[in-house]
């Protein structure tokens, strides 16, 4: 399985260079499905899911020249049957997964099945903030947002530690290195708090920071 969990998409050269390393690939010849599920969860939601898909945000995912793009919504697979969108998946390069609520997107992966193929899949996984918290085995309270019938705030667990994407984001004051700190205190596993300008790549479990700006890893 092939990782590049950003906080704020490819938004420098490393981060990119780290993509096409993954891809093996130039971008242009890559095929790509958006994920935009987890943005329903905020009020802003659809117009969150817009600015995503069409390249209209901060965050560069699906403006970068893909070959082909298209749109996996996990809440429409139940009803389809796996063997309609199981070629989806298995045949595009890349998977591009929007940020907005981490548990949200949890669930709806659980549910559409998309979280038990993800560790078989070839395609490179692109997370963007929630896109890339999810993969972790919790998020911690202080990301609770929308609560899962289950209640709690366990996620997929595909990697074995957590995130806090934004550090120290101007428009995001509770996203300090000091409410990082104490975050991780509660998480009881290896954690990265990580600003927009830096990415972990993780490939068959070998994790690696990218960045052009300024990261911590807390030890459990």
């Amino acid at each position: 399985m092939k990782l590049l969990l950003t906080s704020a998409g490819i938004s420098n050269p490393s981060i990119h260079n780290a993509l096409l390393g993954l891809l093996g690939k130039p971008i242009a010849e890559s095929s790509a499905l958006c994920i935009s599920t987890a943005s329903y969860a905020l009020s802003n939601g659809p117009i969150l899911a817009w600015q995503f898909i069409s390249g209209h945000d901060d965050c560069p995912m699906c403006e970068l020249g893909w070959k082909s793009l298209g749109v996996l919504e996990l809440t429409a697979l139940p009803s389809l049957g796996k063997q309609h969108w199981l070629p989806w998946v298995q045949e595009t390069d890349v998977l591009l997964v929007n940020g907005g609520d981490p548990l949200y997107l949890s669930y709806w992966m659980q549910q559409s099945g998309l979280a038990h193929l993800l560790p078989s899949l070839p395609a490179v996984y692109v997370g963007l903030s929630a896109g890339s918290m999810v993969m972790a085995p919790r998020i911690g309270e202080h990301f609770v947002g929308w609560t899962p019938p289950t209640g709690g705030d366990n996620t997929l667990g595909l990697v074995d530690f957590a995130l806090f994407p934004h550090l120290d984001h101007e428009i995001l004051p509770y996203n300090s290195m000091p409410h990082a700190e104490k975050w991780a205190a509660g998480m009881h596993m290896p954690s990265y708090a990580m600003d927009d300008q830096t990415a972990v790549k993780v490939v068959d479990g070998v994790v690696e920071v990218i960045s052009e700006g300024h990261w911590k890893r807390f030890a459990p």
